[in-house]
């Protein structure tokens, strides 16, 4: 080969190098770091996977993904403490999402995301990021379904009285609950009456809750977080239907659950995953809505629901997705 080509061609050969190492770092940020670039996700959570309530609403919206990824599960970690090691352990051993779902890890989550700032925390219940440019936070609008199932209890009611149970006073429960109340009392309910037991876990307290709801005349209850376990127990007990909320609760009353509003956090995580694809790894909050589809009412086949009061609640669905019906929230 003549001498003066040489250098011509080795620059060449060390151009395409560069390029194709370029190229294979650019994959990099659209792959994960599981088996075949899979994306490793990681969910630590307050209470039981299986709890048909917060924590079972994120497994099944991970699940639901429609893409390649490894999941892994720390659950029961209501102590703080506890999520807070759980969380930094998946970012130490390089998950690429670490979801937080607990209002509660906040604390937590300011001390040790920005530590890992390759790695892209989710967390909620929540409408801040704090600041931090690898969390995405997210939050149910749920006093949009609450303000459903309010409608639905008015519309089954009798008595006029309804009885709810709430956990602690605090993140999505307060919307949820203030929704229904809203619903309820516009749809003709004479009372609303809401009891907040402090803790989010207790069976017993929920199951106290809705027993002395039961001394006030109400005939249809509702509650939120996984203690209703407990109030659904005591309605069951007593015929006193049920509306859910978080997830589809069908399973712990089939005959008495009216209805249930179901939280789709897929349809905010894909949308995440999808900025994380071409660079944001966090700073943006998210919104689970009735009209972008992450809220969703699921109807019990199995209770007697008169028409005219699935007409009324279709009614308020579409109300809300319209603006035409104001939840006061």
């Amino acid at each position: 080969m003549n001498q003066s080509k040489r250098p011509a061609l080795k620059l060449l050969l060390a151009l395409l190098a560069f390029v194709m190492v370029a190229a294979a770092c650019g994959d990099s940020d659209t792959e994960g770091s599981g088996e075949d670039g899979a994306l490793r996700i990681a969910i630590v959570a307050p209470s039981a996977s299986d709890d048909l309530a917060f924590t079972q609403s994120m497994v099944d919206a991970v699940n639901a993904l429609d893409r390649p990824f490894e999941l892994e599960i720390t659950d029961g970690t209501f102590v703080v403490e506890d999520a807070a090691a759980a969380i930094r352990g998946y970012a130490e051993d390089g998950v690429d999402i670490v979801i937080a779902h607990g209002t509660q890890y906040g604390g937590s989550l300011a001390e040790i995301a920005p530590d890992f700032p390759e790695t892209t925390f989710v967390w909620g219940t929540s409408t801040d990021t704090q600041g931090l440019d690898n969390v995405f936070a997210y939050n149910p609008a749920a006093d949009e379904g609450g303000y459903v199932n309010g409608v639905l209890a008015a519309g089954i009611s009798e008595s006029g009285v309804i009885g709810v149970v709430g956990p602690i006073e605090a993140g999505d429960a307060v919307t949820y609950i203030g929704g229904f109340e809203a619903g309820a009392l516009a749809s003709g309910a004479s009372s609303v009456n809401i009891t907040y037991t402090g803790s989010f876990g207790d069976v017993t307290l929920a199951s106290e809750a809705a027993q002395a709801h039961l001394t006030n005349g109400v005939d249809v209850m509702t509650g939120t977080a996984q203690m209703v376990v407990g109030a659904v127990s005591v309605a069951t007990a007593n015929d006193i239907p049920w509306l859910a909320t978080q997830a589809d609760q069908t399973s712990l009353s089939p005959g008495l659950v009216v209805a249930s509003q179901v939280y789709r956090w897929e349809v905010v995580l894909e949308e995440m995953l999808d900025l994380r694809a071409d660079g944001t790894v966090g700073g943006q909050v998210f919104e689970l809505t009735l009209e972008n589809g992450g809220l969703v009412i699921e109807f019990n086949d199995g209770f007697d629901l008169p028409s005219e009061v699935r007409d009324a609640a279709d009614a308020a669905i579409e109300g809300i997705k319209d603006g035409s019906i104001d939840t006061g929230f």
